[in-house]
């Protein structure tokens, strides 16, 4: 693989995204977990339009078309929350959209997709059919493609989460991110030690789908199964691979990536409930889970400042809430 020399992704990009979401993304509020005195905050990304974090990144790169490209259409592959936040941007800026989705993708964000008038390709479980098909009907339609997180628009536009953290709560000491492509926590690491350089920037990724911590591990990215990713209740990180573009930004800003069980996850979905009044599908939940059980790990002890996890969408299905291990909280620490 050859060294990634582009610079990466810098905060007037971000500023720039921010100003083109006005009145299309919600600034989302920092949201209590927890005992006050300890200043743990819930960056709530669930109260999005789509409930979820993807409709900046989305909207950036759609909006930033030629009118003829938006008249010919967009494409994109996605397991759910890009999706939706590609077939709301096309449908506020009178563009068709389709995208190629899982079979094993959960039927609440497949029908919200379909809502927003997009046509729905399904495909196998893999996230490299998914672009494979993309791109296939990118040529034959001549559709531009919207990549889930591999583009610096992306970036971009997912890095209006950290300015807004920064500019809520200046002293900052650390945030924390799920990892699925990388697309949310690259910009986020961007705009957050762009603008408040003593900040702790952790990924959080589950234990069955850590491709990320292997590949900053490995100086090089790493490849999954989709078999492998496919065994976490996370349905949001399946993502057998990071990008070029975000492993650039991943490997130059991460401070670290930490890892949680599907029974952290499944309790964490729980806590957001139970103590910030969230409702968070289990990808979301990722950061709260490293928040309450890898402190340690993450090396959050003893900050002085604000520490937010950035919950990253809330498309769960009532029933679904249903099929999460019902074990006892692990451990806090």
């Amino acid at each position: 693989m050859s060294v990634e020399t582009t610079p990466l992704v810098g905060i007037e990009a971000i500023r720039a995204a921010a100003l083109t979401l006005e009145g299309v993304a919600t600034r989302t509020p920092l949201v209590p977990f927890g005992p006050p005195a300890e200043r743990r905050l819930l960056k709530a990304e669930s109260l999005q339009p789509i409930g979820a974090f993807k409709i900046r990144g989305a909207y950036v790169a759609v909006a930033s078309l030629t009118a003829d490209a938006l008249a010919r259409g967009v494409v994109t592959y996605s397991s759910g929350n890009h999706a939706q936040g590609v077939a709301r941007a096309a449908q506020l800026l009178g563009a068709p959209a389709v995208v190629v989705m899982p079979s094993d993708s959960p039927a609440i964000k497949r029908e919200r997709v379909a809502a927003d008038g997009a046509e729905i390709v399904i495909v196998g479980t893999s996230s490299d059919e998914r672009q494979v098909v993309a791109e296939r009907l990118a040529e034959e339609r001549g559709l531009t493609i919207i990549p889930p997180y591999d583009d610096d628009r992306i970036i971009a536009g997912q890095g209006t989460v950290g300015l807004e953290i920064v500019e809520s709560v200046p002293d900052v000491a650390a945030v924390l991110v799920p990892i699925g492509g990388g697309g949310l926590a690259s910009g986020v690491a961007a705009a957050v030690l762009a603008l408040a350089p003593g900040a702790r920037v952790i990924g959080v990724e589950p234990e069955l789908a850590a491709d990320a911590r292997d590949s900053l591990a490995a100086g090089r990215i790493i490849r999954w199964r989709a078999e492998d990713v496919s065994r976490t209740i996370a349905d949001g990180t399946r993502t057998q691979a990071l990008g070029r573009r975000t492993f650039a930004h991943l490997a130059a800003l991460l401070d670290s990536i930490v890892t949680v069980t599907e029974a952290e996850i499944a309790a964490a979905v729980r806590l957001a409930a139970e103590e910030s009044r969230l409702v968070v599908e289990p990808s979301g939940a990722l950061s709260v889970a490293g928040l309450a059980f890898r402190s340690a790990e993450a090396g959050l002890v003893g900050l002085d400042g604000p520490i937010v996890a950035v919950i990253s969408g809330g498309n769960v299905a009532p029933e679904r809430y249903l099929e999460l291990p019902l074990a006892p909280v692990p451990p806090r620490d």
